[in-house]
């Protein structure tokens, strides 16, 4: 029974560092990703669809993205799309493709994504805390009912903290790795 809510409780964190990456991935660094657009939410007939599942995108320089649509009827809702996201990008449409040139970073907006990435962050942070938090008030319930003994209690809390600081050092790595891309010139 504590195998299965410390098993439960360690999925869940992954699954919270899981989101961190995929956020922190749409965040722009010096160079460009397809990550950056893929999913931008297209209005595809009516419907909210990612950008990646209506065009190919790819990098074919250091500073720019080429996105050619697989319908080109589309070229004109992913331009909407782009214009209207938070991206402050333009998009380049000659007819068969849409390029998007990234300028280089400037150091405020270098020090503004970083924040942006430390907000991220403690998100993923409260989000292991929690999970800890819900995985001893299931420990304690069990406790109280008698399941468990006391000392069963302390031992799969002490296991609880091992994995919270493991998954917490993971947080402190990726976050690290995205600040060092920012700040990269």
């Amino acid at each position: 029974m504590i195998k299965e809510t410390i098993t439960d409780a360690e999925g869940r964190m992954k699954s919270a560092i899981q989101v961190l990456e995929e956020d922190l991935a749409g965040v722009r660094t010096g160079r460009a990703s397809p990550a950056l657009v893929e999913k931008l939410h297209v209005d595809y007939y009516g419907a909210p669809t990612p950008l990646m599942q209506l065009a190919g995108i790819s990098v074919p320089e250091a500073r720019q993205l080429l996105i050619k649509p697989y319908d080109p009827s589309t070229m004109k809702a992913i331009e909407r799309a782009i214009m209207a996201s938070e991206l402050g990008l333009t998009p380049n449409n000659d007819g068969k493709a849409i390029r998007l040139n990234l300028p280089p970073l400037t150091e405020e907006r270098r020090r503004d994504l970083v924040k942006f990435v430390h907000g991220r962050l403690e998100e993923s942070r409260v989000a292991l805390r929690n999970v800890r938090r819900d995985t001893i008030k299931d420990l304690k319930e069990y406790e109280h009912e008698k399941l468990i003994t006391e000392d069963d209690l302390k031992k799969a809390e002490e296991e609880l903290q091992k994995i919270v600081d493991r998954f917490m050092q993971q947080v402190d790595q990726v976050g690290q790795k995205k600040e060092k891309e920012i700040m990269e010139v």
